[in-house]
């Protein structure tokens, strides 16, 4: 009997130990996973756009006050004005201070590159575009963002929401970490193309070209109608429209011409484009415009004021290229020149090429690097937040656009409409009123600082700050275009990122000297292109093109 009721007591006492044990586990708490903050600041915060416990939360405004160091990037035509409300809010919102190195647009390239180089660096350095961070990572100036994806709410669920797991594989470096904060664009912003003189198109039935071919024949028919012009006559040194066309033929050129390496998906490899049938082909087309007094030769050698004011304007041309932002001050020059009224612009969609319409779907602008001393700070979780937070959230993304609601702003719906008495110049909102407030001068928003480009961050956002005729080029680009995906990175070390450089730079001089000289005439492609290409190889083009491919080969499992 006495055994029994020990056994008893023994197994009551169990029972009641485990139970106790349970009850200190809490009940299935999850405290071993990392707090979160998200797109809303106080209490109610989120991951992305899921909903936490309590026990996981990470709240702005935080309880106790935090100041960080920051290098900010003073713009001249917005000069720093420590009154502008935008400090007070973000204080107010995140009970963050920040410690402003302030240095002029002009010296911040240098400015930062000595303030690292002397271990001086404030903690965060926005306004650094995705490469310039590079030269900062062999001495570990630089923190690896990438390995803080816990503090990175924001950040990250856009990467995996706007599908851009691609886009930031090509700022991963050869350890497959990355070191630098993009900005993040939802879809691909049209920008660029050509602008047409519609009423003339009109006038003489001529259909609005959709590909570069219907360019040909269009330009054509206007060199018949008036002999005595160029009715191509472009600007920005033909690099602006060398860079449009030459994805269409499956190439690149102009502003994206880049080390000569072009990835070819079909093949898995990379190859020196220059020497390749479709850059023949893409220089040929051009020559042919030029030939046959189609193109203003002078479009790769003229300023632009020549261009814009003394050729389109003046109704001696009638295509040019431009920008969604210009083709407003191009209208104006117009209205001058021809009179109100009496004219008709339009910028066309991008045009197709033997390849189709193809565009970039590269996504990645300039955005911030950490010191990689600011991980001994004891608040660098906060940091790591406060900047997810301030780039990346679209409560702040709000903020820094637009201002405060109902102080800068109202909203209707998805449209934003500032508070009366207040103008966007920059927008060209409300610009007549000489004594309105002006949204950037006088409040601190649309700062180049916290806000990576005008065209940036959420979809909303970015139609908010796009003129309706910018807003119908985007959605025809990401409609009608094959988004091409960016090419995989080359991961090098510095030893072979300087050799690759030392080689491309050589051959891009040179090809670009070429090109201009195939197309106006100089040179005869069909006589001097196998010297061209000769040329190329023995400045090292297929050298550049085995290095490429075999560190390509050697380093891509890194990034799957």
């Amino acid at each position: 009997m006495k055994k029994r009721t020990i056994l008893l007591i023994a197994c009551l006492l169990m029972i009641s130990m485990l139970s106790m044990m349970l009850t200190g586990c809490g009940g299935g708490k999850t405290e071993d996973k990392p707090a979160t903050s998200g797109d809303k600041t106080g209490t109610t915060v989120k991951s992305g756009d899921e909903q936490v416990s309590e026990e996981e939360e990470f709240t702005f405004p935080l309880k106790e006050p935090v100041t960080f160091t920051m290098l900010y990037r003073d713009h001249p035509g917005y000069p720093y004005n420590e009154n502008w409300i935008i400090w007070d809010e973000i204080k107010k919102r995140t009970n963050v201070t920040l410690d402003l190195t302030i240095v002029p647009m002009s010296d911040y390239g240098q400015k930062r590159n000595l303030l690292i180089s002397s271990g001086e660096a404030p903690q965060i350095m926005p306004s650094t575009y995705p490469g310039e961070e590079t030269a900062y990572i062999p001495s570990g100036a630089v923190l690896p963002v990438s390995d803080y994806k816990d503090f990175m709410p924001n950040f990250w669920t856009k990467i995996e929401e706007w599908d851009l797991e691609d886009n930031l594989k090509t700022i991963r470096q050869k350890d497959g970490k990355f070191y630098i904060l993009p900005g993040l664009r939802e879809v691909v912003v049209g920008e660029y193309s050509l602008a047409i003189r519609t009423d003339i198109f009109e006038q003489h039935n001529i259909p609005i070209p959709d590909t570069w071919d219907d360019l040909y024949v269009a330009l054509k028919q206007l060199k018949e109608i008036y002999p005595n012009t160029y009715p191509f006559s472009d600007r920005w040194k033909g690099d602006s429209l060398l860079s449009q066309a030459a994805s269409g033929f499956d190439v690149q050129a102009g502003w994206g011409a880049g080390n000569g390496m072009r990835y070819y998906e079909d093949t898995d490899e990379f190859k020196f484009y220059p020497i390749t049938d479709q850059y023949k082909e893409f220089l040929t087309y051009f020559n042919r415009l030029v030939k046959e007094g189609l193109m203003d030769p002078e479009s790769f050698t003229q300023e632009d004021e020549i261009a814009v004011n003394q050729k389109f304007a003046m109704g001696n041309s009638f295509v040019i290229s431009t920008n969604t932002q210009e083709v407003v001050s191009m209208r104006k020059k117009l209205s001058e020149t021809l009179g109100e009224g009496n004219f008709k612009v339009d910028i066309i969609t991008p045009l197709a090429g033997p390849a189709g319409r193809i565009v970039s779907s590269n996504r990645l602008d300039n955005g911030i690097i950490i010191a990689s001393h600011a991980v001994n700070d004891p608040n660098f979780e906060a940091l790591m937040r406060f900047v997810d937070w301030l780039w990346y959230s679209k409560e702040a993304q709000i903020l820094t656009k637009w201002g405060v609601e109902g102080v800068t702003f109202t909203k209707e719906g998805d449209e934003f409409k500032l508070m009366p008495g207040l103008k966007a110049t920059f927008l060209g909102i409300n610009v007549e009123d000489e004594n309105a407030k002006d949204l950037r001068n006088d409040f601190g928003m649309n700062n180049g600082v916290f806000v990576f480009s005008m065209y940036n961050g959420h979809k909303e956002l970015m139609y908010s700050y796009m003129t309706e005729e910018a807003r119908r080029l985007t959605e025809a680009v990401n409609e009608l275009s094959i988004l091409k995906p960016p090419a995989p990175p080359v991961l090098m070390d510095e030893a072979q990122r300087e050799e690759q450089t030392m080689l491309s730079q050589s051959l891009m001089d040179y090809v670009k000297q070429m090109t201009l000289q195939f197309i106006v005439g100089e040179k005869d492609i069909e006589k001097d292109w196998d010297a061209f290409v000769n040329e190329c190889i023995s400045k090292g083009a297929d050298r550049l093109t085995k290095m490429t491919n075999e560190l390509y080969q050697g380093t891509k499992a890194i990034l799957n």
